[in-house]
């Protein structure tokens, strides 16, 4: 678990990097199969290393502030300006892999309409400079559960990079998105579906 400090006290520590992600979100009336409804768009990428996190980076709170900064990378990975303020702020962490020591991650959240967050997956793979390079796409984080653990265990599964899997959690559910018995039902099934996944030979 990595350790929530204020995004205050994150400004005042000294020889540690800062990393900046966002998860842009809207409502949608649009249905899986045309009866499955999708309720909600949630906007996450596949990076280069194959990994899936957020949109962002790492920024210089020494050049910039971090929200100047995770603009800055949104304009270089989705292809669009979208401004982000302090009140898109969500919380701040020391990192505790080992393999990202003295770093700490700031989450954002930002709301949008529909048709935003479709121009911005346009975007991301007509105009975005990152595209292909240290982003290989955007992905929709499918919210709905079907049978043998289709949806939203099946995407828990995968790999996350950092703590991204546990900033999307609790993102659904500070947003209201899932509740905490379905998040919960997610994860249970995302667990079996990796131990299945570990002990197939194949």
């Amino acid at each position: 678990m990595a350790e929530r400090i204020t995004r205050e006290d994150a400004l005042t520590r000294e020889g540690f990097r800062h990393a900046c992600h966002i998860m842009l979100y809207g409502d949608s009336s649009a249905k899986l199969f045309g009866k499955i409804p999708i309720k909600h768009i949630v906007l996450m990428q596949m990076r280069f290393d194959g990994l899936l996190g957020f949109p962002g980076g790492l920024v210089s709170p020494s050049k910039e502030t971090l929200e100047a900064g995770l603009s800055r990378e949104l304009h270089e990975e989705v292809g669009v300006a979208v401004p982000v303020g302090v009140d898109d702020h969500i919380s701040s962490c020391l990192s505790q892999s080992p393999s990202s020591p003295r770093l700490i991650t700031h989450f954002y959240i930002k709301k949008m309409t529909e048709p935003e967050l479709k121009e911005i997956e346009r975007a991301a793979v007509t105009t975005a400079t990152d595209h292909g390079l240290e982003v290989m796409g955007m992905v929709r984080v499918p919210l709905y559960f079907l049978k043998n653990g289709g949806g939203l265990p099946y995407f828990l599964s995968h790999s996350f990079i950092c703590n991204s899997r546990a900033q999307l959690l609790s993102a659904l559910l500070h947003c209201r998105l899932l509740s905490q018995g379905e998040l919960e039902k997610a994860v249970r099934q995302a667990e079996q579906m990796r131990r299945t996944h570990s002990d197939d030979p194949h």
